[in-house]
């Protein structure tokens, strides 16, 4: 199928339509370009930045330099197309899932106003990065409840967990359930507990940064946590 020609002057299409077209067209999957780039392209539109980052909610992933180290400040990848913005019914039915202020809010309150992934709290400081605060959002998760059933949920994200998921794939309830009952009794009962009282907070933040440690870095903080269990005479703080 050949695509539209994204400066074609009889082309009735908004600025996010066009933008979608220049990264088809003049960029590439995969392929860098810089902002002064899109804003050549697309002199004297105002928002025109605004636009481009409007394609996020249509399933295309563009990274900048804050979730891809290997760029320069400047620069931004092109990693994945979306939904084909192009096509008059793609736009309508998504605008028919927006979410709502309302919405938004209630999914912010339900989230305990916190990073349903990584468990940060809005405009609280990353502890491997101070320099950095937490920006929320809420992301559209399809959900497989059943082999017969699925359905749109929302969930608070962080920006850099949100971005660490683009291309995840959707949550399987079922799936995960055959994993939970292959787990000991007691393992079921202590997610149980935790799904009670919906746990959050410490635990939860301190398991995440442990992920996010190179495997080196684990197996010495399972070394050094082990031996603090053995030992626990070794620890100042035990009188």
């Amino acid at each position: 199928m050949t695509l539209p020609k994204w400066n074609d002057q009889e082309l009735q299409a908004g600025t996010m339509v066009r933008t979608a077209l220049w990264l088809m067209s003049e960029v590439g999957v995969g392929n860098t370009f810089t902002k002064e780039q899109h804003r050549r392209a697309f002199a004297g539109i105002t928002q025109a930045d605004r636009r481009l980052r409007d394609l996020r909610d249509y399933g295309w992933v563009i990274r900048t330099s804050i979730e891809d180290v290997t760029l320069r400040p400047e620069e931004q990848r092109f990693v994945a197309a979306g939904k084909p913005v192009w096509n008059r019914g793609i736009r309508k039915h998504a605008a028919m899932d927006h979410i709502t202020t309302k919405q938004r809010g209630a999914v912010f309150a339900e989230n305990h106003y916190q990073c349903a992934t990584c468990g940060i709290a809005g405009g609280e400081s990353y502890p491997d990065d101070l320099h950095v605060k937490a920006v929320l959002s809420v992301s559209r998760r399809v959900v497989e409840i059943s082999p017969l059933e699925k359905r749109t949920l929302y969930v608070t994200e962080c920006k850099r967990c949100r971005a660490g998921g683009a291309g995840s794939p959707n949550p399987d309830l079922p799936g995960l359930l055959a994993e939970i009952r292959k787990l000991e009794d007691t393992d079921q009962a202590t997610l149980l507990r935790w799904l009670e009282n919906e746990r959050r907070q410490v635990l939860d933040r301190i398991w995440s940064g442990i992920r996010r440690l190179p495997l080196a870095a684990r197996k010495e903080l399972w070394t050094q946590l082990e031996r603090d269990v053995r030992n626990p005479c070794d620890d100042p703080r035990v009188s």
